[in-house]
Parts: structure tokens; sequence; C-alpha cells
């Protein structure tokens, strides 16, 4: 019971500080901590992805060890997805009422630890049976899974604690690049680091990026203005807040949002998305490999351009809704979301040039890093109250990732269901060897037809647009 108690307390929302900062000095102050703030949580929700993708990039050599088989593969995959699903549901709503520092920290540190742990099970498995390093890594990936739910919400509440409405669209298209920083620097630097010593190495480093990710959050994230001595965001941007939503509770707020159809509406639109970006995330490395007859690090380089240019394109979002659209992101979404599925399909049925594959990533990027930003969280938060901001990243994560745990599920079956063995001759040793080659068409198709939906579902919600 005092265990209980401890945590409580420990995670417990910051309290106003009894010493209040002066007025003159107040605005430099909520700027700076602000500031802090934000780029605590971007750079470290970037190295959540590292310890969150890594697997993603050490598929092929782990396929060629004949340790694990696609299906595998798939299954653990999901189990992460799943875990997190389940876990940003419950871990946003929980955000609402924690300490934010202390809570994203915690996150990432067991994250750390289980990307750890698969390293040394990598380099134990081939002392174990087959069925027990499924098993183990199936685990391990699930906790990781459960641990990185605890990322985003916290992150994203510091935002809404720190910026007032007409500049959140802005700081959270900055924050949004985290994705994509993430996932390139998981795709560039994991992948050199796999190739050089081996793919187990994948996963110590990206555990040390974890580590380092939990010291830059403890050191520069602050959980609310009052604990500082400040006005609370609405009084310092002058902002109005209606009777009813400042009495009402955090929990009433948040059962308001499970109410709220267009909030669902969002989750779905998301969730199609999710398929898409985690289908080039999770697959997409293997798909050039096998399909295109590129090399890991040829492969993981064009992937890795998706990421970078996801920046330009989550930049970019929050901004241009702001000032060109005044805060309407129906239109933009819609746009992009188009874009999206002409880049997917482009990159799984175009030719196998560099440039086609380059100019398919360079489109795709630019379009999930828009779409990451408004279906991914954005314009669910555009629509419900400031303290309830993590219930509906809650709903739309939990949505999103049920359905990119389907995804990996469906993906690794299509594929494996759609692969034949062959014998090819073995030039160095002049025998007769046999290969998988494998027909990704079936789940190319699954791919295509989700982003397509994932851009339509939002116009059921125009009636929300400013």
């Amino acid at each position: 019971m005092r265990i209980l108690t401890a945590i409580k307390s420990f995670y417990r929302i910051s309290k106003p500080s009894k010493t209040k900062v002066d007025a003159s000095l107040q605005e430099k102050k909520f700027r700076m901590l602000g500031f802090q703030t934000f780029l605590a949580g971007t750079i470290g929700y970037s190295l959540y992805y590292v310890c969150r993708t890594s697997l993603n990039v050490v598929k092929k050599p782990i396929l060629d060890s004949g340790m694990l088989d696609a299906s595998q593969l798939g299954v653990i995959g999901s189990v992460l997805l799943f875990a997190y699903a389940i876990g940003k549901f419950i871990n946003g709503f929980l955000a609402d009422h924690c300490n934010i520092k202390r809570f994203m920290a915690t996150g990432l540190l067991v994250s750390a630890v289980a990307n750890f742990c698969l390293g040394i099970l990598g380099f134990a498995s081939s002392a174990l049976p087959t069925m027990a390093v499924f098993m183990m890594f199936a685990i391990m990936w699930g906790i990781n899974g459960w641990s990185q739910s605890m990322g985003a919400p916290p992150a994203i509440i510091g935002l809404s604690r720190w910026y007032p409405l007409s500049k959140r669209g802005t700081f959270y298209g900055f924050f949004s690049l985290s994705h994509n920083l993430g996932e390139w620097l998981s795709f560039l630097f994991v992948g050199i680091l796999v190739s050089v010593a081996g793919w187990q190495w994948g996963f110590v480093g990206s555990s040390i990026a974890g580590v380092l990710g939990v010291i830059v959050i403890m050191f520069f994230m602050h959980d609310n203005p009052q604990s500082k001595g400040l006005p609370a965001v609405e009084e310092m941007a002058h902002e109005k807040t209606s009777a009813d939503e400042a009495e009402e509770s955090t929990g009433a707020l948040q059962k308001l949002v499970l109410k709220t159809p267009a909030v669902w509406i969002l989750a779905g639109a998301s969730a199609f998305m999710y398929i898409a970006r985690y289908a080039i995330n999770g697959w997409g490395v293997l798909f050039l490999q096998e399909q295109k007859g590129f090399s890991l690090t040829e492969a993981t380089t064009i992937i890795s351009v998706n990421a970078l240019l996801g920046i330009f394109g989550t930049v970019l979002s929050g901004w241009v809704s702001d000032k060109l659209f005044r805060s309407d992101r129906y239109i933009p979404a819609f746009i992009f979301g188009a874009m999206n599925s002409v880049a997917l399909a482009l990159f799984l049925f175009g030719g196998n040039s560099w440039a086609v594959n380059i100019t398919a990533m360079v489109l795709f990027g630019i379009s999930i890093g828009v779409l990451i930003c408004f279906l991914g969280g954005l314009m669910a938060v555009d629509i419900v109250p400031r303290k309830a901001t993590g219930a509906a990243l809650g709903v739309v994560g939990m949505a999103s990732y049920v359905a990119a745990g389907i995804q990996d599920v469906v993906s690794g079956w299509l594929i494996d269901g759609n692969s034949t063995l062959v014998e090819t001759l073995d030039e160095a040793t002049g025998q007769m060897v046999q290969t998988t080659q494998y027909d990704f068409t079936p789940v190319a198709i699954f791919w295509v037809v989700a982003s397509v939906i994932s851009f339509l579902l939002p116009v059921l919600n125009w009636k929300y647009r400013k």
C-alpha cells in the first residue's frame, strides 16, 4: 500500500509554486521554460522512435540467420503495436493526471532496457531453442510497446500546458518532426551499426540512444507553468475559457471525448493511415531487398529519405494550416492524403531505379509527415477541451496502433503465403541451394487501399472546418 502511495506521489502533477515570478519577468521566463519543454519533448520522443523501430532495420539479417521467419517477425511486430495501442489509450488518460516529465522519462528508460535485453538475447540465441527465442522476443517487444505508449501523451500535453491555441498547430507541427527524426536516425544510425557490427548491436545502440533521451527529458522538461511560479497558459495568452469547461473535472471531460463521434472518425482515418505508414517502416527495407534487389545499406538509405523528408512535412504542416488555412486542417489533410496514396503506389509498382524509389520516398515522407501531425492527433486535439488532450490522443493512438498491429500480422501472412522456394546454383561451391522468393503484389494492394481510405474518411467531419 505504501509502495502504491509512493508511486502516486512520484507521478502526481507538480503543485503550484509558493514563490511567484515577478510580473515583469513572467513573459521571458514563460517563453524560455516553454521552449525547453518543447525541445525536450521533441528530442526525447525522437529517441523513443529509435528504440521502437530498431526491429524494422534488422528484419533481413534475422531472416537470413534462420532464427525467425517472416510470420514470426510479423507476430513480434504486432505484439509491440497491440501493446502500444492499449497502452496509448490507458496512458493517454493517465498522462492528463500526471507529472509529464517523470511519466515520459520512465517510459523511455523501460524501452531502452527492453532493447538492451533483446541485444543480449540475440547474442545468446544460438544456444536456445527457436520457440524460446520467439517467445522471449515477443515478450520483450511487448514490454517495449507498452513503455513506448508513455511518450507522445506527456509530450503533447506539455505543448498544451505551455503554448496557447493560436500557436498550437505550429509547435505541434515542429514536435511531430520527432517521428521522422527518430525514424531517420534509426534507419541510418542503426542501419550502419548493424552493417558494421551485426544485428544484435542494433538493439544495443538503440538502448544507448534511449538513455540519452531520458537525460534530456529529466533536465529540460517542465511539468506546468504554475509549478514554476507562473500563471497558466490561458491567463498568459488571455484566452477565453467557458465556465463549464473550467468547472468540469478532467475525468468528466475525458468521458465527453469518448462520446464525440468526430474523434472516432479521425481515429479511424488515422488507423488506415498507420497501416500504410507502418507498411513502409516495417517492411519497406525487406521489400527493396527482395523485390527490387537492393542491398541492406541501399535499402535503408532509400527508406531513410522517407523519414528525413517527413521532417519537412511535419514542420510545415502546423504552420501552413495556422497561417494559410486559418487553423483549418481538413483541406491540407485531404490534399496530402491523396499525395500519400500516389507516392505509395509509385514505390510499390514503379521501377527499380534509384530515381523512382527516391522520388516516391520524398513524396511519401512529406505527405506522411503532414498526416501524422493532422490525423495522428492535432485534428482531434482541436475539437476537445485542453484538460482532455491526453484522452483524445489515447483514442486516436489506440485505433492507429491496433490497425498497425493488424497490418503487421496480415502483411507477414500475405508475404509468407506468396513465397516460393527456388533452387539456384551457388557459383562459389558449384552446388544447388534453395532460396525463398517473395511476391509482394497482394500485400501491396492491401497497403494502397488502406492509404486511400485514410484520406477519404475525414470528409465526414468537414462541419468542424474553421
